[in-house]
């Protein structure tokens, strides 16, 4: 294998893409959780609870629904109120079908937040990197 490093692009927007589209196949509704603190993120404030907001993607729920390479983007209404939602891609936690849980957390990638929303934080302030082990990666068979 040659030495050469490689620099991929973030493969979260083509697995939120394949996740929603997989849990619409499967009748059910797609639920995203959203890190609110990402700098970018235009959600209703009002909904926000612990720095978090969970949102329904659903065709039903929302309108013009466009999940691109570096953000995710809508409007739907809020209390009846309409409003453009736009989220970057790495503000997106995890994607999960609401009937029963099935999905997936994000937080693996660079540059993404960990699941538990501490790590590239906009405005965290510790300016400390945290420590990514090295060797071989491990995968994990997720039910």
């Amino acid at each position: 294998m040659p030495d050469n490093k490689i620099t991929m692009t973030s493969s979260r927007p083509y697995l939120v893409r394949a996740f929603n589209e997989w849990i619409l196949d499967n009748d059910c509704t797609p639920y995203i959780v959203v890190d609110a603190g990402i700098q970018g993120v235009q959600v209703p404030t009002a909904h926000v609870a612990n720095g978090q907001i969970v949102l329904n993607i659903s065709p039903g729920a929302v309108r013009g629904l466009v999940v691109g390479n570096s953000a995710l983007e809508f409007s739907a209404r809020f209390g009846g109120v309409p409003m453009q939602v736009f989220i970057p891609l790495q503000a997106v936690m995890a994607i999960y079908a609401k009937e029963n849980g099935e999905g997936m957390v994000f937080g693996s990638e660079p540059g993404s937040p960990d699941p538990d929303g501490t790590n590239d934080r906009e405005g965290s302030g510790n300016g400390a990197q945290e420590e990514r082990p090295s060797g071989r990666p491990t995968l994990k068979v997720v039910k």
